[in-house]
């Protein structure tokens, strides 16, 4: 008799004290569970010994980019239902030991021991970095962090981020309007911010796939040094400014904004690049940034945020994340970044939070993954594909729930004598 399902439910609810929140199918077509909520698919007992091994988030995400697990139905609401009792929980080794001295916890575990199976742990899929924390941020491991995100193949990014290629937060009028028209009003909003003028040299750190470089010297008649450490990035954006006819203006590098030493610059963009510097490493970032602008040069940083913790000491990286998807990303709260480009000499002027943006671009990142999802297979693979699309997914109630934010700051290198050079009203860019 097939009955997986309900026995799958039965201990899930005994070990978690809730009950479940999705329907549950399982390997051997039974199913259990709320008639009308999305279905969590277990396609096969490996799934069981993933999440028996490694409880939480990290076995959770293994199980899933095998191909283990699934979810059908409302891909957002079974993430959302299935939060509470995942991500939300974490998997602390001493909230575990607590968990298992209860007889009911134990009883579970035991349970589910005996449906899934216990030998050795399924090896992790071999698209998960594994490697020791202790050299982090060097230039090194930031070359090979960099090239595990990005040099997946510019196909595939074509595919995700549409004709414009910006892989950061779109800047929205509405949530009825086009991906592209979003993308060139954000590049459009950070250029006002910038003040540029024709004949200034910009610095676009970070530069992607040369969208930014390209808006700004074409539209704004400045000079643009782009850098990235993405080998795959840096062909395609020269490929563009050649096509664009900008490569009087443009100039493209595969360089470590460490190296950068041909200052100064009358202003920088950092979009979508801090979240990769570190902790460690953030002080020294904005000093960089500095030393390259001229007195009186502005810095446009858009960068992602997390919700300041009470005891920012106990603050870890997420685990899928860095296992997956950006290694050795961290993200900082808006008052820590602020503080930091202060302490390194800037004047912050401008905050400007799009936090709602962000989970309206991922919407769309999303439905374009899935609408060409045989071809993005066949580019990278199944596993990478569900990767992108359960941390695009996933990312998307971050942002809705507000777990996590995005924000725009705008900061001068403003000289001694005091004058920033910004007009007396703020936000004449608007």
């Amino acid at each position: 008799m097939a009955d997986a399902a309900l026995r799958l439910k039965s201990l899930f609810e005994q070990l978690l004290g809730t009950p479940i929140p999705v329907r549950i199918r399982a390997w051997d077509g039974s199913e259990a569970g709320p008639p009308d909520a999305p279905t969590l698919v277990v396609r096969n007992r490996r799934a069981l010994r993933r999440l028996l091994w490694k409880p939480g988030e990290l076995g959770m995400a293994r199980a899933w980019v095998a191909g283990d697990l699934d979810i059908e139905g409302d891909l957002y609401a079974g993430l959302d239902r299935m939060s509470a009792l995942v991500w939300e929980r974490g998997d602390d080794a001493r909230t575990l030991t607590q968990a298992l001295r209860d007889p009911e916890v134990r009883s579970a575990v035991r349970g589910l021991v005996k449906l899934g199976g216990l030998p050795l742990p399924p090896a992790p899929p071999p698209e998960e970095v594994r490697r020791s924390r202790a050299h982090l941020h060097t230039k090194r491991t930031d070359k090979r962090a960099i090239s595990h995100h990005y040099d997946v193949g510019n196909d595939f990014y074509e595919i995700v981020l549409g004709p414009s290629m910006v892989y950061s937060c779109a800047y929205w009028d509405s949530p009825d309007g086009s991906l592209e028209d979003a993308q060139r009003d954000k590049l459009e909003l950070i250029c006002r911010k910038l003040e540029l003028t024709p004949g200034q040299r910009l610095l676009d750190v970070g530069c992607g796939w040369g969208s930014m470089a390209i808006h700004a010297a074409r539209e704004y008649g400045v000079s643009v040094v782009g850098v990235t450490l993405s080998q795959e990035q840096a062909a395609y954006a020269r490929k563009r400014v050649a096509e664009e006819g900008v490569t009087d203006k443009v100039e493209i590098r595969v360089q470590d904004y460490r190296d950068v030493t041909d200052g100064p610059y009358d202003a920088i963009s950092s979009v979508g690049m801090a979240e990769h510097v570190g902790s460690e490493r953030y002080l020294e970032y904005a000093r960089d940034l500095f030393a390259l602008l001229r007195p009186g040069g502005r810095l446009l940083n858009h960068q992602i945020a997390r919700r300041p913790w009470q005891d920012e000491s106990a603050y870890d990286i997420d685990e899928f994340i860095d296992a997956y998807v950006f290694p050795d990303g961290e993200l900082a709260p808006i008052g820590t970044t602020v503080t930091q480009l202060e302490s390194a000499g800037f004047e912050v002027r401008d905050v400007e939070a799009i936090r709602e943006h962000y989970a309206l671009t991922l919407r769309r990142w999303v439905a374009n993954l899935e609408s060409e999802w045989r071809r993005a297979v066949g580019i990278v693979g199944a596993r990478r594909a569900r990767v992108w699309r359960l941390y695009m997914a996933a990312s998307v109630l971050g942002f809705e729930r507000n777990r996590i934010g995005v924000n725009q700051v705008l900061a001068v290198r403003t000289p001694e004598p005091g004058d920033s050079g910004m007009p007396l009203r703020a936000r004449t860019w608007n």
